[in-house]
């Protein structure tokens, strides 16, 4: 065994102490957010919350969990979350897959097509006109379909199918497999890494979505959590929280924002640890040609 040399050890160690610098750095956002979550009025207005809470308070915490509307909202979400990354998914590896395909005719005009909408929209009103005139208003549609396809994810799983041995796909081909086949058989058990991805990428970007349901939902029990949310902030700053004392609005308007962050973020950072294993390997594999 070959021992570093001093040149080595010192690289380390210095190495060693940038990168611990840089996740206290990067975690304290979080744990600060955390800590005002759960601390009082008068502490988190005197800028005394660092890490710690200070004044330790549930009160939001208790006004948003006794909201039956809170559940139903989480339901919402939770919901339109799976489908719109379900629908994403099939989509996006349909349509990346067949780009894949050097040999298909037409190729660069589908790969300019997928590029021109990264750069140009239709816009918010034609949009909305849209979506109102095929009748997916107050639908989960409404929320999925308008943004099925995210061309960066796109193109990522293009690169990733690129760099799979064409080798396989012939030999499934000769094994009597179809196009259907041999991508379900074959291409998708090679590519966990990059569906992990693209799934994480999906879920965040729908769990975190607000604007849609803001926009094509007219109902309250139609809202994701986002939006319930986001009217609990605009509520508590303006002083308009019914059935709430002003001891307890005060509470509600100095934390809001932070217990909106730690709900919202929550599962998010439950998943990602099962899926961060994949993550680093399925984007660089999509992005490097090898």
């Amino acid at each position: 065994m070959v021992r570093p040399s001093r040149s080595q050890r010192v690289f380390q160690g210095v190495n060693g102490v940038i990168l611990t610098l840089v996740v206290l750095v990067t975690l304290y956002p979080f744990v600060n957010i955390l800590a005002r979550s759960f601390s009082g009025e008068r502490q988190i207005r005197a800028g005394e919350v660092t890490l710690l809470p200070r004044g330790f308070n549930l009160t939001t915490y208790r006004i948003v969990f006794q909201d039956s509307m809170f559940w139903r909202n989480y339901g919402n979400t939770v919901l339109y979350t799976v489908v719109a990354t379900a629908i994403a998914m099939i989509l996006t590896t349909c349509y990346a897959y067949v780009l894949s395909k050097k040999h298909l005719r037409g190729r660069g005009v589908l790969v300019g097509v997928a590029v021109f909408t990264m750069f140009f929209t239709g816009g918010l009103i034609p949009n909305y006109i849209l979506v109102t005139s095929l009748g997916l208003k107050n639908s989960v549609w409404a929320i999925a379909l308008p943004n099925a396809i995210s061309v960066f994810n796109l193109l990522v799983m293009k690169a990733f199918f690129e760099n799979l041995p064409t080798e396989l796909e012939e030999a499934a081909q000769i094994d009597g497999l179809s196009t259907y086949g041999t991508l379900l058989r074959i291409v998708l058990p090679l590519s966990k890494a990059v569906v992990a991805t693209m799934v994480l990428f999906y879920s965040v970007s729908f769990w975190n979505s607000w604007f849609s349901a803001f926009l094509y939902m007219d109902r309250t029990e139609l809202m994701p959590v986002t939006v319930y949310l986001r009217n609990l902030i605009q509520g508590a700053t303006g002083g308009g929280n019914a059935g709430a004392g002003t001891e307890q609005l005060s509470q509600v308007g100095a934390n809001i924002q932070s217990v909106t962050i730690v709900l919202t973020a929550l599962p998010i950072l439950c998943v990602y640890p099962f899926v961060q294993r994949y993550f680093v390997s399925g984007v660089m594999l999509g992005a490097v040609k090898g």
